[in-house]
């Protein structure tokens, strides 16, 4: 640090021992444990037992400040001995097995990490081998220093971690840097947006202009009140046209895509429905106005130009004031109820319920202005062709649940019988409804199953809201409760399921199945996840099996349900890529779980239809089939739990190239669980060598199973742009599915490095 920020972090220091030792100037273990909000009081006790050179059982300002002084100014030996001191629990001198054990389990909680009892031994194990250099049975200082120096990035952040965790809030300063609103790249990517919105301003602007210019004799209010109608009369048609989802989905399959921003049609529905509550008001505001001017002069009172049709106002018997009104509550409910508020404070329903009066409004409209139904008329044509063609979809086919899986984290997993006039693309989204759960509800998911696979397709729904909620709790009742209520259909089907799976593992004459098994040892056995005693399955069906199944997390239904779509998204654009990057944030792998399924299938066949071909040929059949050079897939977790929705998934995919490429891997996965201390927290250290070392033994995972490291923490997105930059395998293209939060973040990254990015509506 700097003079000044050493200065600044002393007074830090200072005031919040103050705060914390109170009268006494003395801090207590109890104290101590609250400041550093240490989860596993393991790690606070060694701390302040270290902090503690006096052995008094308290620390003095006097000895915080000259412990973290060491820390925080010391070369990397002290910080090193400072570690060893930490692990070293008994004073010896040397850490023996049992001690590095009581470690590392106190370093899984702090990251909230779960392994069985087993796991936690070989981590143990094969660190201390690692380390004890000497095989005497203990690790030294030097031995634990030499190890370390094998591990260059922890050496680096031990440096940084031993200033940071207890660094004032405000002591990291941002640089001031320049608005991305005002920058280049951002007017670049965003320039199909940008043009779009200039037009649409300027096009009401002359609506506006011309309405009341046409309208000048009555009044300054007067043509104010007819300058936003006018703009009501197109903007209350125009919210619907950005809402025509079949047209829309046919329309990315055009040329069209490249020059209007289809992607963007949901932001460009809210900007327009904020527009219309900003115009209902103006107009409204401008006739009370106007009607106030008008009862002051005589006539009429201005509750009857409001509330009564005795002045005559409007084309359909005098309604004009009284359907205004009514217009103006339900846009105001309507726009209210739409807020993001609402919508994911888990009341879904009410956004639902409410946003079907549009039904009213329109209604309302074409009574209350004369001219309405001229700009209504060929938009509401299209909206009730692409209802009735929706009706009519739903209803065809006879679509049936016929699994359920309940996932970690309250995901349902839905298997629905799939019609075979039903195509879809990957990435794209439908309408379900499910009498059982709701008559008249209609949600939107998206599908989660390759169109490559027949039979089936997938729904995976995170409960978050009343209608989901009910969905989990219906199938967590037990069976005999009309879960499944043909006892011996679904005895027959399991039982037709057991004999496929059995006919798949004999059927093993393709190339893939031989490397499958090659590989027998990883893939016949996946991860067991302790924390709810599940064990995944057989790998030997791809095509059905995703996530486990055992007792009564799994059960075979025949429940009705009807299903409207499907509906394209932003994610089509993937097979016009070159690279491209898959985020998924949480249930944001809904999408990406389908497109990785489809593009390893291509990927599958590419390579069985010509496995000996030159890189030109190879080319010609990617060009033919699709562009895509190189995927790399982030997923990101909170905790543990949730790699379980889809990692047998990805294990599979891993196992399509478990032989390499020459030119490296195709598709290249990046896992992240943010409850784990990151590399730059001390208390995280021996655990994160163990969990490397053991990987390397094993060729996987610990946490998840996957031949891929699960990495600690949140990605640090700059060095992770920079480096899809470098490989230089052609343009990127960003696809991100998750929480709006970080969807900023990442496209402000996108047009940092000059990347296209794509967002999923989630």
């Amino acid at each position: 640090m700097s003079v000044d920020e050493d200065s600044r972090w002393l007074e830090w220091v200072t005031k919040q021992f103050e705060t914390i030792a109170g009268d006494d100037k003395e801090i207590d273990i109890d104290e101590f444990k609250t400041a550093l909000k240490v989860k596993e009081s393991f790690f606070a006790e060694r701390f302040f037992a270290l902090f503690d050179s006096d052995g008094s059982g308290s620390i003095s300002l006097d000895e915080l400040l000259k412990a973290l002084n060491l820390l925080i100014h010391g070369d990397e030996t002290d910080k090193l001995r400072f570690l060893f001191q930490v692990y070293d629990v008994d004073g010896s001198g040397s850490i023996d097995p049992d001690e590095l054990r009581t470690v590392l389990k106190s370093c899984l909680q702090e990251s909230a990490i779960s392994l069985p009892e087993e796991k936690l031994d070989d981590l143990t194990l094969v660190l201390f081998e690692s380390a004890d250099k000497d095989s005497s049975g203990s690790i030294t200082f030097e031995e634990l220093k030499a190890e370390l120096e094998n591990f260059p990035e922890v050496m680096e952040n031990l440096t940084i971690s031993a200033a940071n965790w207890l660094k004032p809030p405000d002591q990291e300063q941002k640089k001031p840097q320049t608005p991305r609103y005002l920058t280049r790249a951002y007017w670049q990517n965003n320039s199909r947006k940008l043009l779009f919105l200039c037009g649409y301003v300027l096009l009401n602007l002359m609506l506006f202009v011309a309405a009341m210019l046409y309208h000048r004799k009555g009044g300054g209010w007067f043509m104010l009140a007819k300058g936003c109608g006018q703009c009501l009369n197109f903007n209350c048609t125009f919210v619907m046209v950005l809402m025509l989802r079949r047209c829309l989905t046919w329309l990315r399959a055009t040329w069209v895509v490249r020059i209007l921003p289809l992607d963007q049609n949901i932001l460009l529905h809210q900007i327009v429905g904020y527009a219309i509550l900003f115009f209902t008001l103006v107009h409204t505001a401008a006739h009370v106005i106007n009607f106030a001017r008008k009862s002051q002069s005589g006539g009429f009172s201005l509750w009857e130009y409001l509330l009564t049709t005795r002045p005559g106002i409007g084309w359909v018997k005098g309604t004009a004031s009284l359907t205004g009104v009514i217009l103006q509550l339900l846009i105001c409910l309507m726009v209210f109820c739409s807020s993001t508020f609402v919508r994911r404070s888990g009341h879904f329903e009410v956004f639902y319920w409410t946003h079907l009066s549009y039904i009213w409004v329109w209604i309302l409209l074409i009574i209350h202005c004369a001219n309405f139904w001229k700009w209504f008329v060929v938009p509401g044509f299209i909206f009730l062709l692409e209802k009735i063609v929706g009706i009519a979809v739903s209803r065809i086919g006879g679509l049936y649940i016929v699994e359920v899986n309940l996932l970690p984290s309250k995901v349902t997993h839905l298997v629905i019988r799939r019609p075979q006039f039903f195509q879809f693309k990957p990435g794209d989204y439908i309408y379900i409804n499910i009498p059982v759960i709701a008559k008249y509800e209609w949600h939107p998911f998206t599908i989660s199953s390759a169109p490559e696979q027949p039979d089936t397709m997938w729904l995976h729904v995170r409960s978050m809201g009343q209608w989901t909620n009910r969905l989990y709790e219906y199938f967590r009742q037990p069976e005999s409760q009309a879960v499944c209520p043909k006892r011996l259909a679904t005895s027959l089907r399991k039982r037709r399921q057991e004999k496929r799976q059995q006919k798949n593992q004999m059927f093993l004459s393709s190339e893939s199945q031989k490397a499958v098994a090659s590989n027998q040892d990883d893939t016949i056995k996946l991860t067991m996840f302790r924390q709810n005693g599940s064990q995944f399955g057989s790998a030997s069906d791809p095509e059905t099996e995703v996530s486990a199944k055992s007792g009564e997390n799994h059960r075979f239904c025949n429940i009705k349900c009807y299903v409207d779509g499907p509906y394209g998204t932003p994610t089509r654009q993937i097979f016009a890529s070159e690279h491209a990057v898959l985020i998924g944030a949480g249930i944001g792998i809904t999408p990406f779980a389908s497109i990785l399924q489809s593009i390893m299938y291509r990927y599958r066949m590419r390579k069985h239809t010509y496995p000996n071909c030159s890189s030109t040929g190879c080319e010609n059949v990617k060009d033919s089939d699709m562009r895509l050079r190189k995927v790399d897939f982030i997923w990101i977790n909170r905790d543990q739990k949730s790699f379980e929705w889809f990692v047998s998934l990805l294990t599979k995919l891993e196992m399509e190239q478990a032989d390499g490429e020459p030119e490296g891997q195709f598709l290249e996965m990046h896992m992240y669980m943010t409850s784990a201390l990151s590399k730059n927290d001390m208390k995280a250290i021996g655990l994160q060598m163990a969990l490397d070392l053991l990987a390397k033994k094993e060729e996987k995972d610990s946490i998840t199973g996957l031949r891929t490291r699960t990495q600690p923490g949140r990605p640090k997105w700059e060095k992770v742009f920079q480096k899809l930059s470098e490989e230089n395998k052609g343009k990127v293209h960003v696809f991100y599915c998750g929480a709006p939060a970080l969807a900023k973040v990442i496209k402000a990254q996108c047009e940092h490095f000059g990347f296209n990015f794509y967002k999923e509506n989630f």
